[in-house]
């Protein structure tokens, strides 16, 4: 019936081509343009002869979905367009798109099996879900940002290095003549010919001895510029500029990564999952595998939903409280937080008290080892032991279990990048006399040099064994504590092993201690260049150790954070972690006196001399250009327009924000129309239900009243009634 109606109205015949005719001379839109003419006004236009590809660029009216059509006829008219023959050039460029479409999808699928350990994070995903996968997705940012960045210094620094070391190109070295800093050009690091054989091993894991005056560190550097047949490199600039972009460079990485994750934020409600319901039908991990992986979500579910009743328990009794039970929470909390701040201070005396200690003993063998890793062993023990004392004290504050969460991972960051100034810090108050270049100590070099003769140096050899003992210590943990405990428990059936379990995987803590070695590489790289390849290789080795002891020995946390609000705090803190690398940077290059026995800048005042000399050797043309971009003519049209830009995409986000804001709204308001009607329906269900058994009642009564009488043609038959 439905393709009888829709024959007998007038549609544009299907352009099929005569058989006669040649591909060259056929035509798409002659033949239905003469049927177009003759159509009724209220029949349905159509082009029969467009396909899928034509109908985006195409002015007709777009296809099956406009088309007030039942789902027969559609599928009608599409197989109609199938048989149509389109014309040769299109068909050409149909091939094409084909082709073009296939290349990109070949080359994606080869590129997503270069990504590394593709295979690796998802099985890791499939078995413990997409929290722990975010531990590893951020590992492997980090290894690829490292390694990124290990390329960038090798290109301008190292290689360029060793190639003007091994070969004579023409340098020279930039010569200073000055006999009252002679004293400070003295620095000879190289170590004696005959060496017993464990003074190696000391050097390699001190950064001292061979290790000292080599490319590792800042003080094998030269200030040499090359020339040679119209060719120049200066060294100087290139180490300064390569740490520069190196910076710039990590600072895009990360921006560019929060922006993606804030993307995912906004279009999941910011983080909010949005309740009981939403939880229950949209909680699950499909990509689960195994029965463990399934009882760990399970679990997790079970402990979300704990403590979404736990934090409406404790909201509603601490609206219940008094005002004199409130004044005395709150108290009891400040005096808390007070204890929290003076644990975290006597912490930094501490670390500030062992640098000291370990910098101003010069003692040689494994006590001179321990010596100079005092810091990083008390670093360590703090960033393990306070984390502890303060999850104990939080219990104790009566806050919400996420409160408690956040409030724990904040202080175990500020302790950790904090810890980590505090023994820049007090570096750098030993390094220039605690800013008193004019001091007994610091003349006539400018700084404590009979401590530091190259004090770039030595604070590289800080980062670097700040670096090394991370790795040691992880891998002593996974060896001495992680293994051992598998064990215990698997083959030690008594119920204390039972209830203290295996090894739990602390995604939050884990991402931090990733934090700390990265800002700790940030911190030296301009002292250490090769400290980004280095870490590089401990980051994969991390990778691996970590992903055998997950599998193997430790077991997912049930408290866990979500993953897309937990990706964006902690790329948040490792920009923190940027920030407090690059105020040492800028305080190292324009403040602090280099060196003059070492290094590319040992001549100049401070670091940044480099850059207005190498400016003044340009030609005219370029230093004009260079000083009209540095001049206000330049600046303030780019802070204004900056200002502009700003406004603009604040406004932006304030349109989409209320934006969004209206369809949440609308939503709401969509669901309690849909509450209404479904409690609309289920009462009027309910009369009608009545009302249905009411009559059948009644019918009932009716017929239990009435006498049986047999009907025939809708008469009573009297012949068969009962005599009285």
């Amino acid at each position: 019936m439905e393709l009888n109606k829709f024959n007998s109205q007038n549609h544009p015949l299907p352009d099929y081509p005569s058989p006669n005719g040649s591909l060259r001379f056929r035509a798409t839109g002659n033949v239905s343009a003469s049927f177009q003419d003759s159509e009724d006004a209220g029949s349905a236009k159509f082009n029969w002869a467009s396909t899928h590809e034509d109908a985006d660029g195409s002015s007709e009216p777009r296809s099956l979905r406009e088309l007030p059509l039942h789902l027969g006829l559609k599928k009608a008219v599409w197989q109609v367009q199938q048989m149509s023959v389109p014309v040769v050039s299109s068909s050409w460029n149909i091939k094409q798109s084909k082709a073009c479409r296939l290349y990109f999808d070949v080359a994606k699928s080869v590129l997503s099996n270069l990504i590394l350990w593709r295979r690796g994070i998802q099985r890791i995903g499939g078995h413990f879900g997409g929290g722990v996968q975010s531990y590893f997705l951020f590992l492997r940012f980090l290894v690829i940002l490292n390694f990124l960045s290990s390329l960038l210094i090798a290109a301008f620094v190292l290689i360029p290095s060793i190639v003007f070391h091994s070969m004579d190109f023409g340098s020279t070295i930039i010569t200073f003549n000055a006999t009252d800093v002679e004293k400070c050009m003295q620095y000879d690091p190289k170590p004696d010919a005959l060496t017993v054989f464990y003074t190696y091993f000391l050097d390699l894991v001190s950064g001292t001895g061979f290790m000292e005056y080599s490319y590792l560190f800042y003080g094998f550097y030269n200030n040499t510029m090359i020339e040679s047949n119209g060719f120049s490199y200066n060294i100087p600039m290139a180490y300064l500029l390569t740490a520069a972009f190196y910076f710039l460079f990590c600072f895009i990485c990360i921006i560019i990564r929060m922006g993606g994750m804030a993307r995912v934020m906004v279009e999941t409600g910011e983080g909010a999952v949005g309740g009981y319901s939403a939880l229950v039908f949209t909680g699950w991990d499909y990509g689960l595998q195994g029965d463990r992986a399934t009882k760990l979500k399970q679990n997790n579910l079970r402990y979300r939903l704990q403590v979404d009743l736990e934090e409406e328990r404790l909201k509603k009794q601490a609206a219940s409280l008094s005002l004199g039970q409130t004044v005395s929470l709150y108290a009891f909390r400040i005096f808390l937080n007070l204890v929290v701040l003076t644990l975290i201070g006597a912490t930094f005396y501490g670390i500030a008290k062992a640098t000291e200690f370990s910098q101003s003993r010069k003692t040689t063998g494994f006590t001179g080892l321990l010596l100079q890793y005092l810091p990083s062993m008390v670093i360590t023990a703090s960033n393990f032991l306070v984390p502890l004392l303060c999850d104990k004290i939080g219990l104790l504050e009566k806050y919400t279990p996420s409160t408690t969460v956040i409030l724990a991972l904040l202080r175990a960051v500020f302790l950790r990048l904090v810890s980590l100034g505090v023994l820049l810090y007090t570096l750098w108050e030993q390094i220039t006399c605690s800013g008193d270049i004019a001091a007994e100590n610091c003349v006539p070099c400018s700084y404590f040099y009979d401590q530091y003769k190259c004090w770039e140096t030595r604070v590289g050899q800080e980062m670097y064994k700040l670096t090394l003992f991370d790795f040691l210590i992880t891998i002593a943990t996974l060896v001495l504590v992680e293994i051992p405990r598998r064990i215990v428990v698997d083959h030690c059936s008594c119920k204390l092993t039972q209830l203290i379990g295996r090894e739990e995987f602390l995604v939050a803590p884990n991402v931090l201690a990733l934090v700390y070695s990265q800002t700790v590489v940030w911190t030296g790289a301009l002292f250490c260049p090769l400290l980004p390849l280095i870490n590089t290789v401990k980051f994969i080795l991390f990778y691996y150790c970590k992903k055998i002891s997950l599998f193997q020995n430790c077991q997912p946390a049930t408290r866990r954070f979500r993953s897309t609000t937990s990706n964006f705090f902690f790329l948040l803190v490792l920009l923190f972690g940027w920030m407090l690398a690059s105020v040492v940077l800028l305080y190292s290059v324009a403040k602090i006196h280099p060196s003059y026995g070492c290094g590319p800048f040992r001549f100049d005042q401070t670091m940044w001399e480099v850059v207005p000399r190498a400016i003044k050797s340009l030609n005219s043309t370029s230093v004009n250009f260079l000083l009209f971009i540095g001049s206000q003519k330049c600046s303030i049209p780019l802070f204004i327009f900056s200002c502009v830009l700003m406004c603009y995409v604040s406004a932006l986000t304030s349109v989409h924000g209320k934006s969004v804001g209206l369809l949440k709204s609308q939503c709401k308001l969509e669901q309690r129309d849909k509450q209404f009607l479904i409690r609309q329906i289920e009462e009027l269900n309910g009369v009608m239900q009545k009302e249905d058994i009411e009559n059948r009642q009644l019918r009932r009564q009716t017929e239990s009243y009435n006498p049986t009488a047999t009907a025939w043609n809708q008469h009573n038959n009297y012949a068969f009634e009962p005599e009285e």
